[in-house]
């Protein structure tokens, strides 16, 4: 019954990891993908989208981060999760689920799944590539065009050697239109025997034991979800061991903004950070009320300092910045 945080390109990046680790309940996380054309990219690219490697490929909470590539030259493909695992990389998952019209057009994420062949020569091409320890995974979406493709791309895949499939619950056409789709994944447990991941959907603790009955898959992936509620993962648990546990107040989701604006005002310019605040905090907005007040105050504002004095503000006084785990 494991949580896996889902790697959100554009939004879930190394920093923002760290903070949704800290407050407790992920068990796995999967980089932003790596864009895998002609050439050999270079050490620092990894590094750059998973820092991780440097300490054993773990957040500093202890969370095991997986590299995820995205491409389809097979030989290419291969060569560079090779590399991912020679630096570090406990897993490589391979990207067949983007659904953005740039990666799309160059033949990447979930165009691919127009060719289930192709889909299980890169599996098989870096299955062969690696130690046999380190597991190569897939995340897939129900289909391109239409949701058709699912069982025919999966059992690609089971037949490749991935070790492991997610499945987000639409196509690319569906986009992240609800509903989504459970009961598609469901039928793709039924033809095939490699372990699948449901994801698509779960904002809440209640929709995550549907996504369970519904898709019968044990593990889940989440990423707006626990974008828009931080504590989301740890509720989780909680209600796993028949247990509860204290909602992450929105103070404590303020400290995990204005902790992730410091950071990256140390190597961005302030309107990056501005926008990649209010892309949180647009995303808290399903979750606190609090959040939807604030959110009119700092749409219009530039300056990444003044945000985070807004956020501070509709905390109230007393703040504490810390966020136990």
């Amino acid at each position: 019954m494991r949580l896996f945080l889902a790697p959100m390109e554009g939004l879930v990046d190394c920093y923002i990891r760290e903070l949704l680790t800290s407050v407790g309940g992920i068990d796995r996380c999967v980089t932003e993908f790596i864009r895998v054309a002609r050439g050999t990219l270079p050490e620092r690219v990894y590094y750059r989208f998973a820092p991780e490697l440097k300490r054993g490929a773990r957040t500093r909470a202890g969370v095991p981060v997986a590299v995820q590539l995205l491409g389809s030259d097979v030989r290419q493909v291969a060569i560079h999760a090779a590399k991912a695992a020679e630096l570090g990389a406990p897993q490589v998952d391979l990207n067949f689920g983007c659904p953005a019209k740039t990666v799309n057009k160059h033949r990447g994420g979930s165009v691919l799944m127009r060719e289930p062949e192709l889909m299980h020569n890169l599996v098989a091409a870096v299955r062969e590539a690696l130690p046999e320890d380190i597991p190569v995974t897939a995340k897939m979406r129900l289909g391109y065009d239409d949701r058709s493709m699912g069982v025919a791309c999966g059992e690609a895949l089971e037949a490749a050697g991935a070790s492991e499939i997610c499945i987000h619950a639409r196509s690319k056409v569906d986009g992240y239109r609800p509903p989504a789709y459970w009961e598609e994944i469901a039928r793709v447990r039924e033809r095939v025997r490699t372990p699948i991941i449901a994801n698509g959907d779960v904002w809440s603790v209640e929709d995550y034991w549907r996504c369970r009955e519904v898709s019968g898959c044990d593990d889940v992936m989440i990423g707006r979800g626990l974008v828009a509620r931080p504590d989301l993962a740890r509720q989780i648990k909680a209600s796993q061991a028949g247990e509860t546990c204290e909602d992450l107040p929105w103070s404590g989701v303020v400290a995990l903004l204005v902790d992730y604006s410091r950071t990256l005002h140390t190597f961005l310019e302030g309107r990056y950070v501005t926008g990649r605040i209010k892309q949180w905090l647009n995303y808290t907005r399903r979750q606190y009320p609090e959040a939807e007040a604030c959110w009119h105050k700092v749409k219009r504002v530039s300056e990444p300092e003044a945000v985070c004095r807004l956020l501070e503000e509709s905390a109230g006084a007393g703040v504490d910045w810390r966020v136990s785990a």
